[in-house]
């Protein structure tokens, strides 16, 4: 799937954030919609992004056309089930990372019972220590880690984005007072051309980086 242009991937961000995600959704395979449904009811902590937040990144993945993914704070599986199944459609992977060791085996199994873990793959441990030791670049990074570390992993992985590439945030508006950092890289960085959007009110940025000349 070719990778759309920068113009185009964030009007279509904006009409998204503007109607609901689900207008337009494809269908959620009944073992995947058993599993988010599950999570869902059993999250009690909220560490899981909303429904509307989810379907936004499975558009967000389709509508890019990505296949190299990495996502930073996993949690229970959740959001690495919305990212696999748009990545299902693109034919590419998923790496998600997850401190708790706990919380990596308790997606390692919701994706298995999704029917994902041909996509997907957990891993288990501090993001900062594993994400040197993945192979190659990435054509998407979704970040929902702790919320003052959102510069530290920017600046670790926008390197290994590729151009063209879109790293996404998570609650950038519901607790943009513990980012401010990052959020000024967001307004003032030469590198990226980026939006907000607001799903659920949670608000997440999309921020595609530009490409070298």
């Amino acid at each position: 799937m070719p990778r759309r242009s920068v113009s185009a991937l964030l009007a279509g961000f904006c009409l998204v954030s503007a109607a609901a995600p689900s207008l337009a959704d494809p269908p959620v395979p009944k073992a995947a919609a058993s599993v988010l449904n599950r999570i869902k009811a059993a999250d009690s902590n909220l560490l899981a992004v909303s429904e509307e937040d989810g379907r936004f990144l499975r558009f967000l993945v389709v509508s890019s056309g990505a296949k190299r993914v990495l996502e930073i704070g996993g949690a229970n599986g959740y959001s690495a089930i919305w990212i696999g199944l748009g990545l299902r459609e693109t034919g590419g992977r998923l790496v998600t990372i997850e401190y708790d060791a706990a919380r990596a085996k308790d997606a390692e199994a919701n994706i298995r019972a999704a029917g994902l873990a041909d996509v997907v793959q957990v891993v288990s441990g501090d993001a900062f220590k594993a994400i040197p030791g993945l192979p190659g670049t990435f054509d998407m990074v979704f970040l929902d880690a702790w919320k003052k570390d959102y510069q530290r992993f920017f600046d670790l992985v926008f390197p290994r984005l590729d151009n063209g590439g879109i790293f996404v945030a998570h609650n950038v508006v519901n607790k943009a007072a513990e980012m401010g950092d990052f959020l000024t890289t967001l307004r003032t960085h030469p590198g990226l051309r980026s939006a907000i959007v607001s799903p659920s009110g949670e608000g997440i940025s999309v921020s595609v980086k530009r490409q070298e000349r």
